[in-house]
């Protein structure tokens, strides 16, 4: 197993807005068809396939709202979906693009300043490993550099 973890979004929040549970601003999900390009699923981290509907509503990755729990909009397959697997391996939906927003975050769920940084793709798990060296940083934040659309949570091994 390698030193860090890509982590999905957790099956219950994903069957949640599945079944037509509100997002974090308090309106549906909003239903559309993908075009096979270019619309990650963040529960199974593989790319909605053409034809094949999707949901995408504001999400926030944190427990309780404070002034770091942002909200941003993302992508997640209409249809139950398996969730991925937690792995070292950087997911297919990750791979296309170019750079990334990487940014560490404490126990209380704040971030650490001096953890972000827009990071190219090549250095995701090198910049990952090592922010997580440090002992304040509990887990990291993978966005889009572009969107800062929510990609995935990160963890030690």
């Amino acid at each position: 197993m390698g030193l860090i973890r890509f982590i999905a979004m957790p099956t219950r929040e994903a069957r949640a807005f599945q079944g037509g549970g509100l997002d974090a601003y308090g309106s549906p999900p909003e239903r559309r068809i993908s075009d096979g390009d270019g619309v990650p699923c963040r529960h199974c981290l593989r790319h909605v396939p053409a034809g094949r509907p999707y949901l995408v509503f504001a999400y926030r990755p944190f427990p309780d709202l404070q002034p770091y729990a942002e909200t941003g909009p993302i992508f997640l397959c209409a249809d139950e979906c398996p969730r991925a697997m937690e792995s070292d391996v950087m997911p297919e939906t990750l791979r296309a693009s170019t750079e990334f927003l990487l940014r560490g975050y404490d126990g209380k769920d704040r971030i650490i300043y001096g953890t972000g940084s827009v990071t190219p793709k090549r250095l995701v798990c090198t910049q990952a490993h090592e922010l997580l060296q440090r002992p304040q940083v509990v887990y990291l934040h993978l966005r889009s550099a572009k969107y800062n659309c929510y990609q995935c949570r990160i963890e030690r091994a």
